[in-house]
């Protein structure tokens, strides 16, 4: 089973993965669990503070290393071994194979920042990983984390039931190739007759030649052909 562990101000808004859809299911299968850390229990002070001004002056607030170096430590506790990643926009890029990769990992501790972020000291000394969902910059790290933690888990063997990744747009280095369904006809669009024909063969060349085109048209970064 894979363990997710997660330093939260708002362990609330995990509820929406943890009850619903793929995440939800690979929870009740045992394949995965995700347990929640309210980093207010770890401050040292009666009106459970964790941030203060920034040195230097500026504006907003920064989270302070004591809270969050005690919560990692109680996480260590048990899994000592867990690997802890600061979501954040100066991190590394999450891609299909940095989630991959993170999926075969026993345990993962994601810190959710929030304000103008964490003190550096915990960077350079507590986080294992910086990693980014993108070039743009949102409210707190809960939303990344959600991602991440998707993204990770959809490489669990189990957790999609009778699916798998392996099409998925990335998993080959390529985008997705089109999907249709019922109705053959809609307003005048036709599903491609090959999709029709029960020729696997002729419909998995069609697919990947589909994909290639779709990813020359919308990712041209991603051709290396």
């Amino acid at each position: 089973m894979m363990r997710f562990d997660v330093i939260t101000l708002f362990p609330a808004m995990f509820s929406a993965i943890k009850e619903e859809g793929v995440i939800a299911r690979g929870i009740k299968k045992s394949l995965l669990s995700i347990h929640t850390w309210q980093l207010r229990d770890f401050s040292d002070n009666k009106h459970r503070n964790i941030d203060d001004k920034p040195y230097g002056g500026g504006a907003g607030m920064v989270m302070q290393v004591q809270p969050i170096r005690r919560c990692i430590a109680k996480i260590k506790q048990k899994n000592p071994n867990t690997k802890v990643v600061y979501l954040s926009p100066q991190g590394q890029k999450l891609t299909h194979q940095l989630a991959k990769t993170l999926s075969q990992l026993d345990a993962v501790t994601l810190l959710c920042g929030r304000y103008e972020g964490v003190d550096e000291r915990v960077i350079e000394q507590d986080v294992d990983l910086e990693i980014s969902i993108g070039d743009y910059v949102i409210s707190g790290g809960e939303l990344a984390a959600m991602v991440l933690i998707d993204s990770v888990c959809r490489q669990i063997s189990g957790v999609l039931g009778n699916q798998d990744s392996l099409n998925d747009s990335f998993a080959d280095g390529l985008l997705d190739y089109p999907h249709y369904t019922r109705p053959k006809v809609v307003d005048g669009q036709q599903v491609p007759e090959v999709l029709l024909s029960g020729h696997q063969q002729k419909i998995d060349a069609w697919r990947k030649d589909q994909a290639l085109k779709n990813t020359r048209l919308k990712r041209q970064d991603l051709v290396t052909e």
